[in-house]
């Protein structure tokens, strides 16, 4: 059987079809500097939204835009404390009444 095998390509592995009249889609080159100080470029197509940090493929840090662009600096919330959380349900009379209540059942056992 293996004198029968197929030989010279694989199937599927390759196209034998030539690339005229093929045109590719507009794109673009953008450079990127790691702090390491590696350069690469990475193609992308022109109307993709294009990164301001990539992962250098040398050595894997987050490397910035070569032409300067910076990233959008996103609001952030301020985190939200037990605090705001209660002062959502109940207000500062409710929370002096809960507060009266309890000292009363405390200084009531301790007698």
């Amino acid at each position: 059987m293996a004198d029968r095998a197929l030989r010279g390509s694989g199937l599927g592995s390759k196209s034998f079809a030539d690339g005229q009249g093929v045109e590719l889609a507009p794109r673009l080159q953008i450079g990127f500097d790691c702090p390491k100080g590696h350069h690469f470029e990475i193609v992308f197509a022109e109307e993709a939204e294009l990164p301001t940090e990539w992962e250098c493929p040398k050595c894997g840090e987050p490397a910035r835009r070569s032409d300067g662009a910076e990233p959008e600096v996103k609001q952030t919330k301020p985190p939200r404390t037990h605090w705001d959380m209660l002062r959502e349900r109940r207000s500062i009379e409710e929370l002096e009444d809960l507060l009266a209540e309890r000292l009363e059942e405390i200084r009531g056992e301790n007698s």
